[in-house]
């Protein structure tokens, strides 16, 4: 095999994550190509998706995902593997049982009024915001017509292989020089799983706001069912860090969004569930924790 690899950039690189892509292209032994959005139109799509989901990687994720099919049809290549299959990220059990990623993640015809991104449709983001279809064309799927012409499936990793964070991790270290960050992740208590983007703590942070689950039950969760940790560690771990919020590209964050401080917390209050959130005078508190 000669695999092509595909990236979809992050929001903003950190520095680390930025040595690890170069890492990645001069001692992976693959090539490599990197798509970066167009600036503008990510950071719209960005502050809505923030403003009118409480998902600030919303943007990020569609990209990612449709990237792949893209670079496949314009290459004619036939086949993608992906990584994990989103049974990893709270879908349903059954998708473990297949291999195969379903069409109806990456392709469709395009319909730009049932078509959503941040929170409205492609067809409002267009009258609204003066952009083109053209513009948004890197969010939209891929057309079902190609995906078929070309016989493109889409392969998770994962199934062939055991999915590990931890093991992925030395595995790269081993063969790409990957590095991991000095400092632990705000929100978690991991150095190395998902650290190219300034916007990702915020991802993570806003997910344990809507949901009462942030970073470190998914690290854990992940770690307890591993056997790289027992599950009394991974509860006093969830307890310590899940609240945390991110501070160190705060400011960046609110930049790149055009967001106010006082915007940004009346939108995260606004997002808190009552059936998982009291309020007790100024403080917030989850009602049920892990134990």
């Amino acid at each position: 095999m000669n695999p092509l690899t595909v990236t979809w950039a992050p929001h903003l690189y950190t520095d680390i994550g930025w040595r690890n892509m170069m890492n990645w292209v001069h001692e992976g032994g693959f090539d490599n190509i990197l798509f970066t959005p167009n600036g503008v139109i990510h950071r719209l799509l960005t502050k809505l998706a923030f403003e009118n989901l409480l998902h600030p990687f919303q943007p990020f994720i569609i990209g990612q995902r449709h990237i792949g099919p893209k670079t496949a049809v314009m290459h004619d290549i036939p086949l993608i593997f992906y990584g994990e299959n989103q049974a990893e990220y709270h879908n349903k059990i059954e998708e473990n049982s297949t291999p195969k990623m379903q069409e109806k993640f990456f392709a469709s015809d395009v319909d730009l009024d049932s078509l959503y991104l941040g929170g409205m449709s492609a067809r409002e983001l267009i009258e609204r915001y003066d952009v083109t279809e053209m513009d948004l064309n890197p969010y939209l799927p891929t057309s079902t017509q190609s995906i078929q012409k070309l016989g493109l499936e889409v392969h998770y990793l994962g199934y062939y292989l055991k999915w590990d964070p931890q093991e992925n991790y030395y595995y790269s270290v081993q063969h790409t020089g990957f590095q991991a960050n000095t400092e632990r992740t705000e929100g978690s208590y991991s150095k190395y799983s998902s650290i190219d983007d300034k916007i990702d703590n915020f991802h993570y942070f806003t997910s344990f706001i809507k949901f009462g689950l942030g970073r470190a039950s998914n690290d854990a969760a992940q770690e307890i069912r591993n056997g790289k940790i027992t599950r009394e560690e991974g509860v006093a771990l969830v307890r310590k860090f899940d609240h945390e919020i991110p501070k160190k590209y705060y400011k960046e964050f609110l930049e790149y969004i055009d967001l106010t401080d006082d915007r940004f917390w009346e939108l995260i209050n606004a997002g808190r569930s009552p059936h998982l959130w009291d309020k007790q005078g100024d403080e917030w508190i989850l009602k049920h924790q892990v134990s």
